[in-house]
C-alpha cells in the first residue's frame, strides 16, 4: 500500500501543501478501502489504485481546466464508474492541533454501535472511539490513510448554546496524535462555522469513493 498520501496530509496538516502548479499527482490507495481524490490550492491528489495512464487520458478529456480537473464531476463520474465504487459528496478537510490536558466539557466514553453517527464512522474509520456529553456525541477514529478524524452530533434541543464547538475542542484534546482532522460538507455553514470557531483551519477539499 502506498504511504505518499499520508506524507502528503502529514505536511498539510503543518502548512506545507503540494506545488500550486495546476497540476495533478496520481499516486496509490493508501488501503483497499480508502480512494478518492484530494484538491489543495492549484493541485489536485488522485490517489487509486487504478492505471495512472488511464486517470491522467481520463483528466484531459473531461476537463478544460486543469485547475479544477479532478473535481469536475465527469471525471469523478469516470472514475466511480471504472472502480465500481460510489460517493457521497465533496467536503471540505480541516485540521486542528492537539491541546494538552482534558477537556473541559464532562464527557462520558460509551460503546454504542447502533448510534447512527457511531454506525457512520466504522464504515470509514478504524480504532472508533466514541464519548457522551449532554445532548451532544464525539467520535474518534482513524480514517483516510490513517490520519484521525473526528466528527460530532448535536441533539435539535441542545444547539444554539455553544455544544457543538465544546466538542469540536474536545476532540482536540483526546486526539492521540499531534493534529486532529474533521471533514465538512460547504453546504452545511453550520458545522463549517463550528469547527472554525473550535481553531480548524481548511486545507483543501476531499471526494472519497466508497467501495460497495
Amino acid at each position: 500500500m502506498s504511504k505518499a498520501l499520508a506524507e502528503i496530509l502529514a505536511a498539510a496538516a503543518h502548512g506545507k501543501f503540494p506545488p500550486p502548479d495546476g497540476s495533478t499527482t496520481v499516486i496509490g490507495q493508501p488501503s483497499v478501502r480508502d480512494a478518492g481524490v484530494m484538491a489543495f490550492t492549484a493541485h489536485s491528489v488522485v490517489f487509486t489504485d487504478e492505471d495512472p495512464d488511464w486517470v491522467r487520458a481520463e483528466l484531459a478529456a473531461t476537463a478544460s481546466d486543469r485547475l479544477a480537473a479532478a473535481m469536475n464531476p465527469a471525471f469523478l463520474s469516470a472514475m466511480l464508474a471504472r472502480t465500481g465504487r460510489s460517493m457521497h459528496t465533496i467536503d471540505l478537510m480541516t485540521v486542528a492541533g492537539a491541546l494538552r490536558g482534558g477537556p473541559a466539557l464532562e464527557l462520558r466514553e460509551i460503546e454504542d454501535p447502533e448510534h447512527p453517527r457511531v454506525a457512520r464512522a466504522l464504515k470509514f474509520r478504524e480504532g472508533v472511539r466514541v464519548w457522551a456529553a449532554d445532548g451532544g456525541v464525539l467520535v474518534l477514529g482513524r480514517g483516510v490513510a490513517g490520519r484521525w478524524e473526528a466528527a460530532i452530533e448535536v441533539v435539535e434541543q441542545a444547539r444554539g448554546r455553544g455544544l457543538g464547538v465544546e466538542l469540536a475542542v474536545a476532540a482536540r484534546h483526546l486526539v492521540p496524535d499531534s493534529v486532529v482532522w474533521a471533514q465538512q460538507s460547504p453546504g452545511n455553514a453550520r458545522s463549517v462555522r463550528t469547527f472554525q470557531t473550535a481553531g480548524f483551519r481548511p486545507v483543501g477539499s476531499e471526494a472519497l469513493f466508497v467501495a460497495r
